[in-house]
């Protein structure tokens, strides 16, 4: 009875979360394209109107390119041959699965130059509490040291998930089905 009870109290309290994720459109209604004229900030000026959290996901539309989640030194470089992940399918929807920064640049070198390229901060969730650390912060790293941080800055947990717009939806729907059908059988019995 005790483990149903934590059950029933993770799943509700994740609940909110998973239905309150968003999907960004990259680039509105141009899609994931390169920059035209002098405008090498657009992708980085858009991200930065945003607030962005775990469990939101973008979504890239594009036509003869693709999409690299790179670390910060490739992605300052516009190094397109060591990706993290790569995505060529014309359509990408990416689910930022823990907070912190992730860079992604165009996989046409000559467009990445251009500006193709965007870095967005994750945030910790509203509704979640971030792990508190009991150790104290490493010292910082010597200049010139490239950390190869994977794509995102302080975190080593792996690549980020990769999931359509329509699964997440369906999956936000099904846990919170769940949770309710969970509550409705243990309030009834």
């Amino acid at each position: 009875m005790a483990s149903s009870f934590f059950l029933l109290l993770l799943l509700i309290s994740m609940a909110p979360i998973l239905a309150s994720s968003y999907q960004f459109e990259v680039g509105g209604e141009r899609g994931w394209a390169e920059p035209a004229g002098n405008d090498s900030e657009e992708y980085n000026d858009w991200a930065a109107k945003n607030r962005f959290h775990v469990g939101d996901s973008v979504n890239f539309k594009y036509q003869k390119d693709s999409v690299l989640v790179v670390n910060k030194e490739d992605y300052e470089n516009c190094v397109t041959l060591n990706p993290i992940s790569k995505f060529d399918d014309g359509d990408t929807f990416f689910e930022f699965d823990h907070y912190g920064f992730f860079y992604f640049i165009s996989g046409q070198p000559r467009h990445c130059k251009s500006g193709q390229k965007m870095i967005i901060r994750v945030m910790v969730h509203p509704e979640v509490e971030p792990p508190q650390s009991r150790t104290t912060a490493p010292p910082p790293k010597a200049e010139g040291d490239s950390g190869h941080h994977h794509g995102w800055d302080t975190f080593e947990t792996g690549p980020p998930g990769f999931i359509s717009g329509s699964e997440l939806s369906v999956a936000a729907r099904f846990v919170t089905g769940v949770v309710a059908m969970f509550v409705i059988v243990c309030v009834f019995m």
